[in-house]
């Protein structure tokens, strides 16, 4: 036989002997009529011959394809840039959360004008007294020393000499109005017989003084009565010392109320004279609160710290 020149890639066969050709395998060649392989060379001398088919690698039934070793190397260097990037992200991210707003570049903004007061606690009560709200004290009796209950001055602030945390008088107490209406306050009072008044001035660099005033009476009727009695309730009630017209305050509103104490919140209205008064009531159970912050000049008192001095000496009175 001839040679013939072979294509890369096809596999050598081994030449069969050549045979006189019987009857028998000529019939059965055409009754299969299968197509003829394609000649290959003669293996050389000494070769080994060449296995009928290939060898059968078991694979597991669940393996797939190996990807090739340049897509792996991709796939990890993608996937060790996301978790260096998700470290990074989560840890700015923290980073943030744990600053105040005004640290953080790009979002600082200006402060509210809240006052810095410090923390506040609750007084020790004599032995066996229930607090004034709980299940054990239907009259609403505050047990703790009033003085304690005042709240005390923010940071920055000048003490008043006069209102200093400790008891005043009912004369001091009676500053707090105007003086044609002292007298008919001064019979209230007398009626209603207080048992202690206590007192705490400041003012801030600002100008802006407050002025805290508790008055404890006998029985939470005798203070509902004296709220009632200073007319106070849709208007202001008695005037207050420096005070022209004042009204209802529209920027309180009820989120601002805590459970079991009542609150009634005045503004003076413009025109108003050379200060401006904001000022509060609060009935607390046997306690009458009286919260005033007045600003000199025709600039308002500023809502934002008045409302916060409120809310947290009703914190204390509850």
């Amino acid at each position: 036989m001839s040679e013939q020149t072979m294509t890369p890639g096809e596999a050598e066969a081994p030449v069969a002997p050549e045979s006189a050709e019987t009857p028998e395998a000529a019939e059965a060649a055409v009754a299969t009529s299968a197509p003829e392989a394609p000649p290959a060379h003669a293996l050389p001398e000494g070769a080994p011959p060449l296995p009928d088919a290939p060898p059968v690698v078991p694979v597991a039934d669940d393996a797939a394809p190996r990807p090739p070793r340049r897509v792996l190397r991709a796939v990890a260097r993608w996937t060790a840039a996301a978790l260096a990037f998700g470290v990074l992200g989560t840890g700015t991210a923290f980073g943030i959360a744990s600053l105040e707003r005004t640290d953080v570049p790009g979002l600082a903004t200006e402060g509210d004008g809240r006052w810095d007061y410090p923390d506040l606690s609750l007084p020790a009560l004599p032995a066996g007294s229930p607090r004034p709200f709980s299940p054990a004290n239907p009259a609403e009796i505050h047990h703790a020393d009033l003085r304690e209950l005042l709240l005390p001055a923010p940071a920055g602030a000048k003490p008043d000499k006069k209102l200093t945390g400790g008891w005043i008088s009912t004369e001091t107490f009676l500053d707090a109005y105007r003086e044609q209406d002292r007298r008919s306050v001064a019979q209230l009072l007398k009626d209603a017989a207080p048992r202690h008044i206590a007192a705490r001035g400041w003012t801030m660099p600002d100008g802006t003084t407050s002025r805290i005033y508790l008055v404890r009476f006998n029985s939470t009727a005798f203070a509902s009565r004296m709220i009632d009695d200073l007319n106070v309730g849709s208007s202001a009630g008695t005037p207050l010392a420096r005070t022209d017209t004042t009204d209802l305050d529209p920027g309180w509103g009820s989120a601002n109320d805590i459970e079991n104490l009542s609150s009634f919140v005045f503004t003076e209205q413009a025109p108003f004279g050379a200060e401006h008064v904001r000022q509060a009531y609060t009935l607390a159970g046997d306690t009458m609160a009286l919260v005033v912050h007045e600003r000199p000049g025709k600039r308002e008192s500023a809502r934002i710290p008045f409302q916060q001095t409120l809310i947290l000496q009703n914190q204390l009175l509850a």
